[in-house]
């Protein structure tokens, strides 16, 4: 979408594409950004791992609340090769990478073991992988992890009001379009064991606190004041440990990307990609971008 320096956005976990809203993009493309979205492994029109096998979740679960050993059938190492990879097919040599959630996990590491194919990094709603940052409130996490309905109609219900209970207080819930997004991802793919193995690739994922010590790229954390399911000291921590990153709060934002919050969300993205933008050629004139080849 649009057309400019390219800007990849990663979505989480068991999220197809879409759920990168469009109005969000849009704002992006105003800025001169070139938006790439995709559907990660597993999820929507991506290929589907099912040779690999579906994990026993109870079982998975429990080893990682016991910080035992997980052989997921893939990695976030993996996902953030799929990314690198997307990026070879594409032809470009480098992009600003954003991702929330899981994706935020697997742009971590994309900066952390393939540097010069990430010019900025941005962390939204996501944590580093450590023991604190994993801890989730028990009922939301029952409730994640309870089985979507296969029937239509109650899996939509089940969904939206699992978002609902992720969403922002400090902002309206739009359950008209959140009804809309679910209904389109269905029709596009409906596969709830690529869930299981990204659930996996994220609880067998080690902490990458050491690696984000040192960290060179430029870094910019966003997250939510009222987070429900990544708690908030996961954000601190990347902010203490990350070399130069800065932290931004979206006051009264959940687990979600609310309508309300996207011009705060496409400054704040922009803003810091526009500056390392500036930072690299500073002949540039300021508040342009230049045009991709």
């Amino acid at each position: 979408m649009g057309e400019g320096t390219p800007l990849v956005l990663i979505m989480g976990l068991g999220a197809q594409m879409i759920a990168w809203p469009e109005g969000l993009c849009r704002l992006l493309v105003a800025q001169g950004f070139r938006v790439i979205r995709f559907d990660n492994r597993d999820i929507g029109l991506s290929s589907k791992i099912d040779h690999l096998g579906k994990p026993r979740l109870r079982a998975l679960l429990a080893r990682g609340a016991m910080n035992l050993p997980i052989r997921p059938p893939y990695s976030l190492d993996d996902m953030a090769r799929d990314t690198v990879g997307l990026l070879d097919a594409l032809e470009l040599p480098s992009a600003h990478v954003v991702g929330a959630s899981m994706g935020g996990m697997i742009a971590q590491i994309m900066a952390i073991s393939h540097p010069a194919r990430v010019r900025s990094l941005t962390s939204v709603m996501s944590h580093p992988g450590d023991l604190r940052s994993k801890l989730v409130k028990p009922g939301l996490l029952r409730a994640m992890l309870s089985p979507i309905p296969r029937e239509p109609a109650a899996a939509l219900t089940h969904q939206v009001a699992l978002l609902r209970a992720m969403s922002s207080p400090g902002f309206a819930f739009d359950e008209v379009s959140v009804r809309g997004m679910f209904e389109q991802a269905r029709a596009r793919s409906f596969h709830p064991p690529g869930f299981l193995r990204q659930l996996a690739a994220i609880t067998a994922a080690p902490t990458r606190v050491p690696a984000l010590r040192k960290l060179a790229t430029p870094t910019l954390i966003v997250h939510g004041t009222h987070d429900p399911l990544v708690p908030p000291v996961g954000a601190r921590t990347m902010a203490r440990v990350i070399p130069g990153a800065r932290l931004h709060w979206i006051r009264g934002m959940g687990h979600d990307l609310p309508s309300g919050a996207w011009p705060e969300l496409a400054a704040v993205i922009g803003g810091h990609a526009r500056e390392i933008e500036l930072r690299h050629e500073p002949g540039r004139v300021p508040g342009r971008l230049a045009r991709s080849q």
